[in-house]
């Protein structure tokens, strides 16, 4: 194809996929149906992952928890079951231990079958300066954050790519696509979460398992305990977001195939500006924002799931 013709393609594309962006906008995709699908939330004994399996209880899939509470698991569990989940199967799993995901992912593969929507989640934060976190945190944070990351797409993906079928979710953060002051270890995990999660969605369209969906999620702070202490210098632009709407607007975001989801809307302006603007400017509008002071309350434990 020569240069013509290729340049003419990508302007034709461009203008279509803005037009089809806006009208979703107006008039909201269909949602899919994913009776019958195999969902693995990791990070399931509590907050987001708890609440987004409770999404998926009443919509017949078999739900697979994984989690380091077994107590936490089996109240999702019951909960889930309350909810109308007729299919729950939970597993005591550290998802920072490769060859724990590879010996749980078989006995799920056994026990329940191929995984077809896998929603990483599991996460943790250490809330210390850079200087005074100790190495074996730092590692930790990365282990879980990024590196669980690694090991359940290892396990999992190769189903999906043989039946061209399957959704892989990677919950990251906000602090994946802006640095914060205080969180360089968990920004560090975040940001390499979502690379990664970006290069696998590049690989799989580039072999053509345009079957396997891919959807990247980055929220502002949530309350679910994980940040506890922190808190929003102007709410109305940057809200601390409840659990229950992310959890819903994630589901969401699967039923519909959404490449990426930012919570709230106002992260998507913030994006925008962080890429236009001067590095003076943005460092101005950071602490407008109050980014410099993010951490100075951080009373949060340092290994909840998020």
């Amino acid at each position: 194809m020569n240069f013509w013709l290729e340049t003419l393609q990508v302007i034709v594309l461009s203008i279509y996929y803005n037009v089809e962006a806006i009208i979703k906008c107006v008039i909201p995709p269909k949602k899919k149906d994913v009776t019958g699908e195999i969902v693995l939330i990791t990070g399931a004994g509590s907050g987001i992952g708890r609440l987004m399996a409770l999404e998926f209880a009443g919509m017949n899939v078999a739900l697979v928890l994984w989690d380091i509470s077994q107590e936490g698991m089996r109240e999702t569990a019951r909960l889930t079951k309350e909810r109308g989940a007729s299919r729950v199967h939970y597993f005591l799993c550290d998802c920072s231990d490769k060859s724990e995901v590879y010996r749980v992912a078989e006995q799920v593969k056994r026990e329940v079958g191929d995984v077809s929507i896998l929603i990483n989640n599991a996460g943790i934060v250490t809330g210390k300066k850079f200087m005074d976190a100790p190495d074996s945190l730092i590692e930790k944070t990365l282990e879980v954050n990024t590196m669980s990351h690694f090991w359940t797409y290892k396990a999992f993906l190769p189903a999906m790519v043989d039946n061209n079928h399957g959704h892989l979710v990677c919950i990251s953060s906000s602090a994946g696509l802006i640095g914060v002051n205080g969180l360089a270890d968990y920004c560090a995990s975040k940001f390499a979460a979502i690379g990664f999660a970006e290069s696998v969605a590049l690989e799989l369209l580039a072999t053509g398992k345009d079957g396997v969906k891919t959807t990247i999620v980055c929220p502002y702070l949530i309350n679910t305990g994980m940040f506890d202490g922190c808190s929003s210098k102007w709410p109305t632009l940057c809200p601390i977001l409840e659990p229950v709407y992310v959890a819903k607007s994630v589901v969401d975001a699967i039923l519909v195939d959404q490449s990426y989801l930012l919570l709230p809307r106002s992260m998507y302006l913030l994006m925008a500006l962080k890429s236009l603007l001067p590095s003076k400017q943005s460092v101005v509008l950071g602490k407008y924002l109050g980014a410099f002071n993010f951490m100075d309350s951080f009373q949060g434990r340092q290994k909840k799931r998020s």
